[in-house]
């Protein structure tokens, strides 16, 4: 499949993850309503998927890399859309009691010391505001979350595939 050997998705993904995470910073710091630890945990993965995506995305000739770019991006996408199913089960009382003012990160991963303006976690868990069309931050997370979980383990799968048919022979002439 093109789409796992190209460039657009790993493009696709570093827009949509920072226009994600433009719109918590515009909620937060224009319109006041302040992020919980699940948000965090929300923005912390997000965040994480830029990254692998600009990565992936420069070492897209090596069916390796990229094998490897999907594999870790499908796996962040669980761990999205884990994440965002539990924001709406507290946001909703399915969950109750799971959320505390603390990250749950190892003291080495410090991310709300190295960017408080973005990982600063400041109330428990609760509601999420709400979106433009009456939907919740929360309803939309889990939407989109489920849907690119679905297409990051396809596009794993197509790699991996991709890889086990040609072996990685170095570089291929993807572009």
């Amino acid at each position: 499949m093109t789409l796992a050997r190209g460039p657009h998705y790993w493009v696709f993904l570093i827009i949509l993850g920072i226009a994600l995470l433009a719109v918590a910073l515009y909620y937060q710091y224009i319109l006041d309503y302040a992020p919980c630890v699940l948000c965090i945990h929300v923005r912390m993965i997000i965040a994480a998927i830029v990254v692998i995506s600009a990565v992936a995305l420069a070492l897209r000739r090596c069916r390796l890399a990229r094998v490897a770019g999907h594999l870790l991006t499908a796996a962040l996408m669980v761990f999205l859309a884990e994440r965002s199913w539990q924001l709406l089960g507290t946001e909703r009382g399915w969950v109750l009691g799971s959320c505390e003012m603390r990250s749950g990160l190892p003291a080495w991963l410090a991310v709300e010391d190295w960017m408080p303006w973005l990982f600063r976690i400041h109330e428990p868990c609760g509601y999420t505001p709400d979106l433009p069309l009456g939907f919740t931050m929360a309803e939309v997370l889990v939407g989109l979350s489920f849907t690119l979980t679905a297409v990051a383990v396809l596009l794993a799968l197509f790699a991996f595939a991709d890889l086990k048919r040609h072996g990685d022979r170095d570089r291929d002439d993807t572009r």
